[in-house]
C-alpha cells in the first residue's frame, strides 16, 4: 500500500468511526464493504454503537477474509444485541466459536475471551476451551481460554482450568482467577499450593482466594 493509499484509507476509518457517533448509519454501512479490513471494522463497531449491527452483518464479519475483521466481530459479538453476561443468540455463538479453529492466533485468542463472554456456551465449545487451555501452542491462547473457562463456570472445565495452574506463570495466574467459581477439595488443594508459587502474583491471586 503507497502512503497515498494509506492516508485515504485512514481517512476512511475516520469516517466510519466518525459516523458511529454522528448517527450516519448511512455511511457506517457503506463503508462496511470497504477494501480495507481496518476501515471495515471500525465500520462493523461504528453499526453496532449505532444500533444498526445485523446478525447477518456479524455473521458476514467471522468469516471475512482478513483476521482483522474476523476478531473485530468476536470483540462486537460481546455487546451486540445484549450486555456481557447475557445470553447470546446461538447461530453467533456458534459462529463465534468455530474461530476457536481459526488459521490466526490473534483470533483464537480473542474468540475464546468472547466465548466466556455471553454464558451459556454448548458443550462442544467448552471441550475446544478446554483443549486450547491445555495443549494449544501460544501461551496467550492458553491463558484466555482458562479465563474463558472461569467465567463460564462449567463444571466440566474445570480439569483444564487445574492442569493450567501448572502451566507458565501468566497462565498460572489467570488458571488460579479462574477457580473463584468453583469448590472442593481438589479446587482448595490447588488454591493453597498457588500460595507458595515462585511468581508473587500467582500467590496473590491464590491469597485473595483463600478463606
Amino acid at each position: 500500500m503507497t502512503g497515498r493509499q494509506l492516508n485515504e484509507a485512514v481517512a476512511r476509518q475516520r469516517r466510519a468511526a466518525l459516523a458511529g457517533y454522528g448517527g450516519d448509519v448511512a455511511t457506517a454501512r457503506e463503508l462496511l464493504k470497504d477494501v480495507d479490513a481496518n476501515v471495515r471494522a471500525t465500520a462493523l463497531g461504528a453499526l453496532r454503537r449505532l444500533d444498526a449491527l445485523s446478525k447477518q452483518d456479524l455473521l458476514d464479519a467471522t468469516c471475512d477474509h482478513d483476521p482483522i475483521m474476523r476478531r473485530r466481530a468476536c470483540t462486537e459479538s460481546t455487546s451486540w444485541n445484549g450486555l456481557v453476561g447475557d445470553p447470546i443468540d446461538a447461530e453467533v455463538a456458534s459462529a463465534i466459536a468455530l474461530l476457536l479453529d481459526d488459521d490466526d492466533i490473534s483470533v483464537v485468542e480473542v474468540a475464546a475471551w468472547a466465548c466466556g463472554e455471553r454464558p451459556p456456551a454448548s458443550h462442544t465449545t467448552i471441550a475446544r476451551l478446554s483443549e486450547i487451555a491445555t495443549t494449544h501452542e501460544d501461551a496467550l491462547c492458553r491463558e484466555s481460554a482458562v479465563a474463558a473457562l472461569g467465567a463460564l463456570g462449567d463444571l466440566s472445565g474445570l480439569p483444564a482450568i487445574l492442569s493450567a495452574t501448572t502451566d507458565k506463570a501468566t497462565v498460572r495466574r489467570r488458571a488460579v482467577i479462574a477457580l473463584a467459581p468453583f469448590e472442593g477439595p481438589e479446587v482448595e488443594a490447588a488454591i493453597e499450593l498457588a500460595t507458595t508459587d515462585r511468581d508473587w502474583q500467582v500467590r496473590q491471586a491464590a491469597e485473595d482466594l483463600s478463606p
